[in-house]
C-alpha cells in the first residue's frame, strides 16, 4: 500500500473527502517526525510503539572493492508492534 492508496482507504472509512483524508494523513506522519526527531516514543496502544535507537559508529567493509569503510554513529527509528496488531496479523483480521 502506497500513501495513495491509504489516503483513500482513510477517507473510505471515515467518510472524509480525499482531500480531507490527505490533510488528515499528513498531520499524523508530521507528528510522529517532529516527535521522533526530538527523541521520543509515540505509543499506540493495541497498535505499537516508534521509537529512536542509537547505532554506535562501526567498520564495514565495501563489497565491491574490500575496503575497510568507517561507519558513522546515527540515530534510526524504530517501531516495536503491539499485541493488537500482532493478533491481527496472525489471525487475518
Amino acid at each position: 500500500m502506497n500513501k495513495n492508496e491509504l489516503v483513500a482507504a482513510v477517507a473510505d472509512k471515515s467518510k472524509l473527502s480525499k482531500q480531507e483524508a490527505t490533510g488528515a494523513v499528513d498531520a499524523v506522519f508530521d507528528v510522529l517526525q517532529e516527535a521522533l526527531a526530538k527523541g521520543d516514543d509515540v505509543r499506540l496502544v493495541g497498535f505499537g510503539t516508534f521509537g529512536v535507537s542509537h547505532r554506535a559508529a562501526s567498520k564495514g567493509r565495501n563489497p565491491s572493492t574490500g575496503a575497510e569503510v568507517d561507519i558513522p554513529a546515527r540515530n534510526v527509528a524504530k517501531f516495536t508492534p503491539g499485541k493488537g496488531l500482532k493478533d491481527a496479523i496472525n489471525t487475518g483480521k
